[in-house]
C-alpha cells in the first residue's frame, strides 16, 4: 500500500514538472499569435506556407500567417497575415515566401518599399513572389545537362 502512494506522488510530480516546462517553453519561444491588423496578399503558389508561420522583416518576426485560402475570382492563393500594430508597411511593400532551411519550413518575408503612403488595415500587398520549387529547378538543370551532352557529339 505504501509503495502505491509513493508511485502516485512521484507520477504527479513528473506530470507537474512536464506541465511547467511546456508552459515555460511556449512563453519563451515567441510562437503565439500576433495581435495586430490584417493584410492580404495573393500568390501564384504558396509552397507549403501554413497558418501560424512567421511573417518577418529583415529576419525579425513582425506577424504571423493568419489564414490561407483560394481567391474565387483569380484562383490565386490568398494569404491573410496579422501584422503587429507597431509596424506600418509602405504601400509598395513586397511579400516573398522563403525557406527556413533545405529541410523545409516556410516563412513570409516582407520587404518594405520607400513610399510615403502606408497600407491600411485590411489592405493588400500588391507585389508578391511565389517560392522557388526545388524539384522543378533540379529537373530543369538535369534536362539542360542532357541536352548539352547530346549536342557536343
Amino acid at each position: 500500500m505504501k509503495r502505491n502512494v509513493i508511485e502516485t506522488v512521484l507520477g504527479a510530480v513528473v506530470l507537474f514538472v512536464a506541465g511547467f516546462f511546456l508552459v515555460f517553453s511556449y512563453r519563451t519561444s515567441n510562437v503565439g499569435a500576433v495581435d495586430g491588423y490584417n493584410v492580404v496578399a495573393d500568390f501564384a503558389g504558396i509552397g507549403g506556407l501554413r497558418p501560424g508561420d512567421e511573417v518577418q522583416i529583415s529576419g525579425v518576426k513582425v506577424g504571423t500567417v493568419a489564414a490561407v485560402s483560394l481567391s474565387p475570382d483569380t484562383y490565386l492563393a490568398r494569404v491573410t497575415m496579422s501584422i503587429d500594430d507597431s509596424v506600418r508597411l509602405p504601400d509598395d511593400t513586397a511579400a516573398l515566401i522563403s525557406s527556413e532551411s533545405l529541410l523545409g519550413g516556410r516563412y513570409l518575408s516582407l520587404e518594405p518599399g520607400a513610399s510615403d503612403e502606408m497600407i491600411p488595415r485590411g489592405g493588400r500587398i500588391e507585389y508578391t513572389q511565389a517560392p522557388q520549387n526545388l524539384e522543378q529547378l533540379l529537373g530543369q538543370f538535369i534536362f539542360s545537362m542532357q541536352s548539352d551532352g547530346g549536342s557536343q557529339q
